[in-house]
């Protein structure tokens, strides 16, 4: 069946890849982050802007969006495999230990929030129900945008993941809340019926990501098809969200707890791997819908209106997060950057003004007013960001991140064969922390907290065990070609990285110097060096001067091996005895 160029999904397609294929490239070159692209493509292809002069010039047709609605099964998409991404990154012990954080500022941030919008709108004539509603829709914050932009290393990454994670997990109680406050109420037995579903099937998922996950991306390993993986991924963050969606609970919930039971899993960081471009097309497009929201020219006609309006929702809930953060001890810096980054409204804040309306409690026209505020405090939202990471140093200078659990610097171990759990057990005799990643399943399987599957030839996976923040890079692959391929990669994204490489011989050793290792070990040398000394103290010479001579023979073919490899003996790169 061939393919209609006429066709509005077609060309929609067309015009959201072509975006992607331009936004992406030229803002990273601007080093200037792709959400601003997306909105801005949204508004420039949207209903709203090229969208409109259709009827006039119809070859506008291909370039641009016309109905607003096309993209939005893609952008729920994008907000579910977001939140699926987000649970990957966390753990129990990690949710446990983020405890204060989530149930006491991001239920404070919340709630504070909303309570004063709500004041503010009661004192401008509304109804209590109304302003609740709006209070509650507007204090959300965006956890699409926010989490991109600060991460979860971060001291602000972490308290603004705290908060953002209550938000969705609040999300359903606020919809059922605002259900009740309608003239038509709720029915009080489909509110129990919920909880009682969400529970069940909460605990079902909980079984089968202690049961089934295992054996089910352990068999996709053992295939080592990058494809199966994935797919098998997809699977599971759509059964669960379908999962939620079918007891009345949000789907992200369902995305989120699949992320979090895959995280306790040893495949977590494969997962992730494959999942990341599918996350990132989708979460544009939803950032396109975004745009598309805004009318340029209904903002210019009220535009004193709704900067006020959008200026009064970022005043108050930046100022109620800073000073809970304040009063919770957290630095003022990091306070007032956590304050400016949740100041604007949120994705899932159109879907509370969508129930607020549904239910009778606001007017289309207001809610409709508030959309538009809600798209364009999501624009402004990486300004927000880039204001207060200045603000923030140019108040803690000097000052280090000293909250939340950022994971200590550890040793990343490549291969977990023999010399890889040697060398594991030689690190735990010393009280050094190390990661062990390898690519047979079969080894994986068992072989404790510290071995997580991954395949390092993948651009991409390393990264995601925290390179950065490690402290060396142990390549212990009996593969001469990968090893020094995957050095070279290394040691141009991370110049300061001690790498310390396993050689099969010397020629090997001096290619992996080449490519960039701090050391470099070549079987041959150590057997022959072991062979020596052994020999040596059984023929009676007395062990200190033995070991004195074998380190000096070490260090002789050392510096051989250097030269061989047209290497100069950099100070980082000092021979350690």
């Amino acid at each position: 069946m061939a393919l209609d160029p006429t066709a509005t999904a077609f060309s929609d397609t067309l015009v959201v890849l072509g975006a992607a294929g331009l936004v992406i490239p030229a803002f990273s070159r601007l080093r200037v982050t792709p959400v601003i692209g997306f909105i801005l493509v949204g508004i420039l292809v949207g209903p709203h802007g090229l969208g409109s002069f259709v009827d006039r010039w119809p070859w506008l047709f291909h370039v641009s969006i016309t109905d607003p609605h096309s993209l939005e099964p893609f952008a729920e998409l994008g907000i579910i495999l977001l939140l699926f991404s987000i649970g990957l990154e966390l753990s129990f012990a990690r949710l446990w230990g983020m405890r204060r954080a989530l149930f006491g500022f991001g239920a404070s941030e919340l709630f504070g929030s909303a309570l004063l919008i709500a004041l503010a709108f009661l004192a401008l004539g509304n109804t209590i129900n109304a302003s609740l509603g709006l209070g509650l829709a507007l204090a959300l914050s965006s956890t699409a945008l926010v989490l991109p932009i600060a991460g979860t290393a971060s001291a602000v990454g972490r308290l603004a993941l705290a908060m953002l994670l209550f938000e969705d997990l609040a999300l359903v109680p606020i919809i059922f809340v605002l259900g009740v406050l309608g003239p038509g109420g709720s029915d009080s037995a489909v509110l129990i019926r919920t909880i009682v579903g969400g529970i069940a099937v909460i605990a079902a998922m909980f079984l089968a990501g202690r049961f089934v996950l295992p054996k089910l991306f352990g068999q996709a390993a053992r295939t080592k098809s990058p494809e199966l993986f994935l797919a098998a991924s997809l699977l599971v963050v759509i059964l669960a969200s379908v999962a939620t969606l079918s007891v009345g609970l949000s789907p992200i919930v369902g995305a989120l707890v699949a992320g979090l039971l895959i995280a306790e899993t040893d495949y977590a960081g494969e997962v992730e791997t494959v999942v990341a471009p599918f996350k990132g097309l989708a979460l544009g497009v939803f950032l396109i819908t975004v745009g598309m929201s805004v009318d340029l020219r209904a903002l210019l006609d009220d535009w004193r209106i709704t900067l006020g309006a959008i200026a009064a929702v970022v005043a108050i809930k930046a100022g109620v997060t800073f000073g809970l953060l304040r009063l919770g001890g957290v630095r003022t810096g990091t306070a007032a950057e956590t304050g400016l980054l949740m100041a604007s409204p949120s994705e899932t804040t159109l879907i509370v003004l969508a129930t607020a309306t549904q239910a009778a409690l606001i007017r289309p026209d207001a809610a409709a007013f508030w959309q538009v505020v809600t798209a364009i405090g999501l624009t402004i939202t990486p300004l927000l960001a880039t204001l207060g990471n200045r603000l923030s140093h140019q108040i803690d200078k000097g000052a280090t991140d000293d909250t939340g659990e950022d994971p200590a610097h550890r040793t990343i171990i490549v291969g977990y064969g023999r010399v890889g759990r040697l060398i594991g057990e030689m690190l735990d005799a010393h009280d050094k922390q190390w990661l062990a990643i390898e690519a047979d399943p079969e080894i994986v399987f068992g072989a404790g907290k510290n071995v997580r599957f991954g395949d390092v030839a993948r651009a991409g996976i390393l990264d995601r065990f925290a390179l950065d923040r490690a402290e060396a890079l142990v390549l212990t692959m009996d593969d001469p070609a990968q090893a020094a391929k995957l050095t070279r990669r290394i040691r141009a994204s991370h110049p300061d990285l001690t790498i310390v490489a396993r050689a099969r011989d010397p020629r090997h050793a001096a290619v992996l110097y080449k490519a960039g290792a701090t050391d470099a070990v070549p079987e041959t040398l150590e057997s022959s060096l072991q062979l020596s000394e052994a020999v040596l103290v059984d023929l009676g010479v007395a062990m200190g001067p033995v070991i004195a001579s074998i380190h000096e023979k070490r260090d002789e073919y050392r510096a051989f091996i250097k030269a061989e490899g047209e290497m100069a003996v950099a100070p980082r790169l000092k021979l350690r005895t």
